[in-house]
């Protein structure tokens, strides 16, 4: 199975954020060193801990002027039903699939954390949210539109909106 173990590369910068995936990265390696008795429950942790951790950044996301079907939130939606579906499978005898589940969460969580979660940092500092009280401290840094894609370079409706507003941040 790979390991993930928390590094700098997955650090973005936002101590809340930060603290949340360097937890999801303490609970991944839980499960890939638990033995069979254990697996099922430590999955639930990280379940619910993902639940949790995703719900957080969907929240900010909407607070933001993230869309709600945006592909940062879909995305967060898909790997948790998948999760979920992993406990079903699990509660009925197949611990491997668990095992699997986990081992590519590894590698998907990087890729996550450093695309779509970078940008939704960045978009955060740019507008002064604060992700304890929930306060925007610069309004007048909100993108106009609603953001439709992930908040990434990658997502070509998106980029439009993140460098338009990008110079109102600066202001």
């Amino acid at each position: 199975m790979a390991q993930l173990e928390w590094s700098d590369a997955l650090a973005l910068d936002l101590p809340l954020m930060d603290d949340t995936h360097r937890e999801f990265v303490d609970l991944l390696a839980a499960v890939d060193r638990a033995d069979d008795a254990q697996l099922l429950s430590t999955w639930h942790a990280l379940v619910e801990h993902t639940d949790h951790h995703f719900a957080q950044e969907d929240a900010w996301m909407a607070s933001t002027r993230f869309a709600s079907g945006n592909c940062h939130s879909m995305q967060h939606r898909v790997v948790l039903q998948v999760m979920r579906e992993g406990v079903v499978r699990a509660q009925q005898g197949d611990l491997q699939v668990l095992r699997v589940m986990a081992s590519e969460l590894a590698l998907w969580f990087p890729q996550h954390a450093q695309s779509m979660d970078a940008a939704l940092a960045l978009h955060l500092r740019r507008v002064g949210f604060d992700p304890v009280s929930g306060v925007v401290h610069a309004p007048h840094a909100l993108p106009g539109e609603l953001i439709q894609g992930c908040g990434g370079s990658t997502c070509s409706d998106t980029s439009a909106a993140v460098a338009a507003a990008e110079p109102a941040a600066m202001a």
